[in-house]
């Protein structure tokens, strides 16, 4: 009377809940955790893979597995499949169902070479993507008291190295002429351009000195060099007229006189004019 019949199915039980609930009553029935905490090499998985209502075993293990594993790491489906016996098929229908579900993404990338590959994006939480978060908004930059950039000077069509460096010269000795334009190295090289596209266009270095230095204001400049840009831009001259290139002028030879008839002419070397050449020639 004391032996079961493990054939006849078990009786359906009403849902219990509270004190009434078998684990609370029989303390040993079902499921004992034996845990040991980690300290090393694990991974948090959350209960919503572990215990996804709607995934596939295969493909809460996969996704397991996946989670665990470093950047870098490759997860295509051959390498799945040469890790795990399950195949290429299944394992593949697995990565759809984890993908279907916000637990994969996958992007296409252009690399510097041109060619395009495939990046596997591996969700621990779909919906609280990082890369869905908006970005922080970038800090203001702040610079130190006049360290504001100067306002562009004119460039010149052919700044060859000649040219830079008598404008280089040409801004390094404004201090001469008024110690307020003492400029930083920075600051010339900023304005030589500006300075060599002034005599690109014809115009004498006293000339350029002379519109630089000239009415300059009484009080104390605070920013000589963007006073200096600003008069370089507002003030440049135009290009010169175009000249037509002068011919060369034509060879005058001295005069000589002929040796057949003594005729003076015009000649680089003594010899016969031009009648006896032709005489000279007809005998011949």
């Amino acid at each position: 009377m004391d032996t079961q019949n493990p054939n006849v199915p078990s009786h359906a039980h009403t849902p219990e809940t509270g004190k009434k609930h078998p684990n609370r009553r029989h303390p040993h029935a079902g499921l004992i955790h034996d845990n040991t905490r980690h300290t090393t090499r694990f991974t948090v998985i959350g209960n919503h893979l572990a215990q996804h209502p709607e995934l596939s075993l295969l493909a809460i293990g996969l996704g397991t597995h996946i989670q665990s594993l470093p950047a870098g790491t490759r997860v295509d489906i051959k390498t799945l499949a040469a890790r795990f016996p399950e195949g290429t098929t299944r394992i593949a229908a697995a990565l759809r169902e984890l993908e279907t579900h916000g637990y994969l993404r996958r992007v296409r990338e252009r690399i510097p070479g041109g060619r395009i590959i495939t990046r596997t994006i591996s969700c621990n939480q779909p919906g609280h993507s990082g890369t869905d978060a908006p970005p922080p908004a970038p800090r203001k930059r702040t610079r130190p008291p006049g360290s504001k950039l100067l306002p562009a000077v004119p460039r010149p069509a052919y700044p060859a190295p000649a040219l830079l460096q008598q404008a280089t010269d040409l801004l390094t000795a404004l201090r001469r002429e008024d110690t307020r334009l003492l400029l930083s190295t920075l600051d010339v090289a900023h304005l030589a351009p500006g300075v060599a596209a002034w005599l690109e266009r014809d115009v004498s270095p006293t000339s350029v000195r002379h519109a630089l230095t000239t009415d300059l204001p009484p009080e104390a400049l605070h920013r000589p060099a963007a006073l200096l840009a600003h008069r370089l831009t507002a003030q440049l001259p135009p290009p010169p007229p175009f000249r037509a290139p002068t011919p060369p002028p034509a060879v005058r030879h001295p005069l000589q006189t002929c040796d057949g008839c003594d005729r003076a002419f015009r000649a680089p070397a003594p010899g016969h004019c031009r009648d006896c050449r032709s005489s000279l020639l007809e005998a011949a």
